[in-house]
């Protein structure tokens, strides 16, 4: 009789522990997915088209031509003149920065399409994603032509450096070379590379369709910075307004 309790009892404890267990199992919940980093909500396209690129063109500073000013110097090796900080740098006072990701993933977060990111770095190395590009319309793969995808200075750095920037503070520098919402833009390699540090004057995106939106961005830029624009820009830009917006 006392062997038939016990192994009653010792059941029952069991089936306690079982249901235990079970109940805990149930109750878990599964580990939510990693959030894709912030990123800009600027629009690509100029929200007010023409007008308010006409806007920006009357008030931004012209100048007569671009000057030569000494001192650029982008590289930061030991030595050498980093006059807009490390590239790429989380630790400025610019849009996004100091969220844990660098700029550039910041930028192609934001501009490719079915984005993909390291298991190691969930929340910002982008590994995969597709690029329309703006300035040629072409279609790229990141996972197989991620070198071939640039970050681009709409108002190129040098040009900025020669047309106010060589008088900012190293701060001031930093946040521009680094400001997603106005100034950066995830496009092809091979036309970035053509662009080199050219402004309107003796470039605009081979891609008709973009040219109203390149020059209204680049405008945006001028004036929230109040950099210079020259009057061979004007002489390129008022044309596009006219023909392409």
């Amino acid at each position: 009789m006392h062997s038939s309790r016990r192994r009653f009892a010792l059941c029952s404890v069991a089936l306690v522990i079982v249901g235990l267990v079970a109940c805990s199992e149930v109750a878990d919940p599964p580990s939510p997915a990693p959030s894709p980093p912030p990123s800009s909500a600027r629009p690509l396209a100029p929200a007010d088209g023409p007008d308010r690129a006409r806007e920006l063109l009357a008030e931004v500073t012209v100048v007569e031509r671009r000057p030569d000013v000494p001192g650029y110097d982008r590289s930061c090796s030991p030595g050498d003149g980093c006059v807009f900080g490390t590239e790429w740098s989380d630790a400025t006072d610019a849009p996004l920065s100091r969220n844990g990701c660098d700029t550039r993933n910041d930028v192609l977060a934001r501009d490719l399409t079915d984005v993909r990111f390291s298991r190691r770095s969930p929340d910002c190395d982008v590994t995969g994603g597709t690029l329309a590009d703006p300035y040629t319309g072409r279609e790229m793969d990141y996972a197989t032509e991620g070198s071939q995808i640039h970050v681009d200075h709409l108002f190129p750095l040098a040009a900025a450096w020669d047309l106010g920037a060589a008088g900012w503070t190293p701060e001031r520098r930093e946040r521009f070379a680094n400001d997603v919402d106005l100034e950066l833009l995830a496009v092809e390699g091979s036309a970035n590379l053509s662009k080199g540090d050219s402004t309107p004057a003796s470039w605009l995106p081979p891609r008709k369709a973009f040219r109203c939106t390149y020059v209204t961005a680049y405008l945006e830029v001028a004036h929230a910075y109040d950099l210079a624009i020259t009057e061979a820009d004007v002489r390129v830009i008022e044309p596009v307004l006219t023909k392409s917006c």
